[in-house]
């Protein structure tokens, strides 16, 4: 199995990084490092054995049969991450096509 991301997603977590930091969300730069590095690592890990559940018509505009699963970062945090899953040769890729927040897509799933 292989997890990976499309460019968007890699450039919104890198951006990420700046926004949680710049709101004060963290304290520290390197914090805020962490935390993306800690959801990042736990989509690689997690992502295939994670309970997923089909996406509705409102987030077709990032791509078509997509699925959905969650990460709980925090009790006030929840992550969601919509992805495809293919098979490429003999092995499984889960690609991630977007990912946001409870804070800004809850009210859509």
């Amino acid at each position: 199995m292989k997890v990976t991301a499309t460019q968007e997603v890699i450039d919104y977590l890198n951006e990420l990084v700046d926004t949680l930091y710049e709101k004060g969300y963290f304290g520290f730069e390197e914090s805020a490092h962490r935390y993306v590095d800690e959801l990042v690592t736990d989509i690689r890990a997690d992502l295939p054995f994670k309970v997923k559940k089909p996406v509705p018509p409102y987030f077709d505009r990032y791509g078509k049969d997509m699925w959905y699963a969650s990460f709980r970062k925090n009790r006030g945090t929840q992550w969601y991450v919509f992805f495809t899953v293919y098979r490429k040769d003999d092995e499984i890729v889960y690609l991630v096509r977007y990912i946001a927040n409870n804070h800004t897509v809850s009210q859509y799933l």
